[in-house]
């Protein structure tokens, strides 16, 4: 898996606080930014995620580079609807000898292990000889979800924290969530304030949804000395 945040709003913490000063202000937002301090921002941007007023974090946008992912994590990936997605497309792109994920659990079973590398080799050598006959956009059909896939991904940062929320949580699937702890650790890099609060709800709010299907961590959390 490659992630890389390749662009971002300038000065993203400065626009938000901008933002949500112009409600309250009789000044243009130009003359708004110049009166912001570092040290304005910083503790506006706090105040705005503790209060939960959230809108104007919709005004930045960071925007993803994501390789080697299977097409099982762009199914997940996609159901966050509040972003802009482009992806590879298998219909004009053949996917000959294609890459693909092997799941841990699969990796760590030597029998398993060898019975999945087995199919997709299968699998690799059905799909050459489908295109022989038909269009890619057909033959495609055999491919499986292991198959890897690139993906540019844009969100704004306020959908970019419910993404965390959900996909950092111990009970999201392995892959989306190694994905999204790479994501977050790289938006943290150029917006430390933004995202100071960013992560499963345990973690932020002493809180699961998850009810029954919890995986225990909150507990863990509960007992934790302060």
């Amino acid at each position: 898996m490659n992630v890389e945040l390749i662009q971002y709003t300038p000065d993203p913490e400065k626009v938000v606080a901008a933002a949500a000063r112009l409600c309250y202000s009789s000044d243009p937002v130009p003359e708004l930014m110049e009166k912001l301090t570092d040290e304005k921002i910083a503790d506006f941007v706090r105040k705005l995620s503790s209060m939960g007023h959230l809108s104007p974090f919709e005004h930045v946008s960071f925007q993803f580079s994501i390789d080697g992912v299977s097409r099982s994590l762009s199914h997940q990936l996609v159901r966050h609807r509040i972003a802009s997605y482009s992806q590879r497309s298998q219909r004009y792109v053949k996917e000959t000898g294609f890459e693909f994920v092997t799941p841990p659990s699969i990796n760590r079973n030597p029998e398993a292990l060898e019975r999945f590398e087995r199919i997709i080799q299968t699998l690799q050598e059905e799909y050459q000889e489908l295109l022989k006959a038909v269009p890619a956009e057909d033959a495609r059909y055999v491919l499986p979800n292991a198959c890897t896939t690139s993906l540019m991904a844009t969100f704004n940062a306020r959908s970019l924290l419910n993404f965390f929320e959900h996909r950092t949580c111990m009970r999201a699937q392995w892959e989306i969530r190694q994905l999204a702890e790479k994501m977050l650790q790289l938006v943290k890099e150029v917006a430390p304030n933004l995202f100071a609060e960013a992560g499963p709800t345990c973690v932020t709010q002493g809180v699961c949804h998850e009810g029954a299907m919890s995986c225990g961590r909150i507990k863990t959390l509960i007992k934790r000395p302060m």
